[in-house]
């Protein structure tokens, strides 16, 4: 029976908890700074510890994981701590398409890709010179917002830059992507796609707390003016969401546009967790933004279910633990080469 492992941050409680839950062995990859928090929880079967997320490289990690027969769920740190072309080198099998990683990872690509399935996607701005209008300027990767920021013209644009490259959040243009800002309701729409099953299944919704973008929300206005700062957008946190039922039928027909373009586009597909993110605008159009291909740190709320797995399921099923059950019933069919790369 396949193990389930995970780097130890992000949301590897609920996944490995999850694991637990189906009766499969646990197995976290940890940096040493925080090996006392994950010593906290008793699900962990087995703890690797590592100076950096990069070791899973490295020999003694891969035998290690390949003796236990071990499968790498990823999420949004291993994209944040590895390349593109590291990740596809990791011989542990991941669950899910690793390929597909780079298309999160790559803004151009994304676009791309969301383009393929049909989702009504803000104007890209090639250029600072073409600012003319509200526009986030966004960071490459899963930089978990930090670094972001708003702007509505070349001229401020260069400020803000600037005061990244300072700070070294950025090293300059070519780190930054700019998108046509979008008001509304931000939602972040997550699914599962089972690949045995060949169907969706819509898990539940979050929203995303920012700081310190959030917080200038409590400044009055004249004083917001005499700060000179760059606000961010570094996700502190999140909370649950749930839609008007009369656009469900929305959100599962974007998903299964998303699983198809994939298909076509980075074979073998969206298998597994994803996420499908954006802005409802005054007419209740969704507008979307992002993709991210694994599971997000938003299901973490949902770690007993969501009001939308009730729908589904008849007992708890977290994200975490869906992994595990499509692992499970993967091996029983004989068929675990559908769900790992």
């Amino acid at each position: 029976m396949a193990a389930i492992a995970t780097l130890g941050s992000h949301c590897a409680l609920q996944v490995l908890k999850g694991a637990k839950e189906e009766g499969l062995k646990t197995i976290l990859v940890s940096e040493k700074k925080r090996e006392k928090l994950y010593r906290r929880f008793g699900f962990i079967d087995e703890l690797v510890l590592v100076d950096s997320f990069a070791d899973i490289l490295d020999n003694k990690c891969t035998s290690l994981l390949e003796k236990n027969n071990a499968i790498l769920v990823p999420h949004g740190t291993l994209i944040a701590q590895m390349s593109s072309k590291d990740i596809e080198s990791i011989k542990t099998p991941i669950f899910g398409n690793k390929y597909i990683l780079k298309w999160e990872s790559d803004r151009a690509l994304k676009e791309k890709l969301m383009r393929q399935a049909n989702f009504d996607v803000p104007k890209t701005i090639s250029s600072p010179k073409e600012i003319d209008r509200l526009v986030i300027a966004k960071r490459h990767g899963a930089a978990g917002g930090k670094g972001y920021f708003l702007t509505t013209n070349e001229k401020d644009y260069k400020k803000k830059r600037d005061k990244l490259i300072k700070q070294g959040v950025i090293k300059g243009d070519s780190d930054l992507y700019l998108q046509e800002y979008i008001s509304g309701v931000l939602a972040y729409l997550q699914y599962f796609y089972s690949p045995l099953k060949e169907e969706i299944e819509f898990f539940g919704i979050d929203q995303r707390h920012e700081s310190d973008i959030e917080g200038l929300a409590r400044i009055p206005a004249q004083e917001q003016l005499d700060i000179d700062n760059v606000p961010s957008f570094n996700i502190i946190g999140n909370s649950p969401m749930v839609l008007r039922e009369s656009l469900l039928d929305k959100v599962y027909s974007m998903g299964e546009e998303f699983v198809l373009a994939s298909k076509n586009l980075v074979p073998p597909g969206m298998n597994g967790p994803f996420c499908i993110e954006g802005v409802y605008d005054e007419n209740a159009n969704f507008r979307t933004f992002e993709f991210s291909a694994r599971i997000v740190a938003g299901t973490n709320l949902y770690m007993d279910g969501s009001p939308y797995t009730t729908l589904i399921y008849d007992e708890p099923m977290s994200m975490g633990r869906r992994i595990a059950r499509e692992v499970k019933e993967a091996e029983k069919a004989n068929q675990i080469e559908k769900i790992v790369t």
